[in-house]
């Protein structure tokens, strides 16, 4: 969990702080980071979930300098429903992440998402907004959700990676709207870049993230190896790969666990490699 108190302000550096908020879980590790980058005037990237607490918080950091935008790196509820709150507050835009639109009968499917999340701005790869000595481009980074964006801080070469790179854990890929081989080349994306230091949105600040972002590819590549050695062996339903899989998991990671392993699935079908019938999955002929 985290080690520092919910709804203190913590400087990160001169044009960087960051607000915790108030919904720990097995998820979120200590909960939801949000990032306020400026001095003179402010962005707010990812306010949280809706929470009056959180937002007074906010709001004391703010404590009546301009808000220039409100920023989303996607529209997961932990991240999004506190940017209406916020903007009601402040009269600043809500920008970034594009909404969702997930369509199911399926239980609960978009019980993680955001559905009223409506920004008057979508950014796109290399849009930006700007302040005073600040400026944020966005990063298209899809795969945790279709439509992650992170925010690159050229100024002080710093990243905010949201949920794409976390310290403390591996991003739940979760499909229809997760995607493993949009991750696997977002996280190729970054490897490519030359960001200082990465400000995600759970854990602490990630200060070498070219030498993490290496070993999430590596570790990706290894879930994929396992899934393949194992279906080699015998054809398997995923309730029964996972368990294989992941040995000793607290019992309450277990769904997230299963939705990986089905989008590690998705994408070796997609590249030839495993077929599924009735819920059985085995290597392709």
């Amino acid at each position: 969990m985290a080690e520092h108190p919910t709804g203190i302000p913590i400087q990160l550096e001169p044009l960087v702080s960051r607000v915790l908020a108030t919904n720990p879980s097995p998820y979120t590790n200590g909960g939801t980071q949000t990032h306020v980058v400026g001095t003179c005037d402010l962005a707010v990237i990812d306010p949280g979930p809706e929470d009056d607490v959180h937002i007074e918080a906010l709001m004391r950091v703010i404590n009546g300098r301009p808000v220039r935008a409100i920023v989303v790196t996607h529209h997961h509820r932990d991240h999004s429903p506190g940017s209406r709150l916020l903007a009601a507050a402040t009269g600043a835009p809500i920008v970034g992440a594009a909404p969702g639109h997930i369509v199911s009968d399926s239980p609960r499917l978009d019980a993680a998402f955001d559905m009223d999340y409506a920004p008057d701005r979508i950014l796109t790869e290399g849009d930006s907004v700007a302040g005073d000595g600040w400026t944020l481009e966005a990063v298209a980074t899809p795969g945790h959700t279709s439509n992650h964006l992170a925010f690159a801080l050229p100024e002080t070469k710093a990243l905010f990676s949201g949920d794409h790179v976390m310290g403390w854990a591996t991003s739940v890929i979760s499909p229809p709207d997760g995607d493993m081989g949009q991750y696997m080349a977002s996280l190729d994306k970054l490897l490519g870049r030359d960001d200082r230091i990465y400000y995600p949105g759970h854990g602490e600040a990630v200060e070498n993230p070219q030498r993490l972002v290496r070993g999430m590819l590596g570790h990706r590549r290894q879930r994929e190896g396992q899934i393949l050695r194992l279906l080699r062996q015998a054809p398997l339903h995923l309730g029964p790969m996972t368990a294989r899989m992941y040995v000793g998991l607290d019992p309450r990671l277990i769904p997230a666990a299963e939705r990986s392993v089905l989008a590690h699935l998705y994408d070796l079908r997609g590249r030839g490699m495993v077929d599924e019938e009735d819920d059985t999955w085995r290597t392709a002929a």
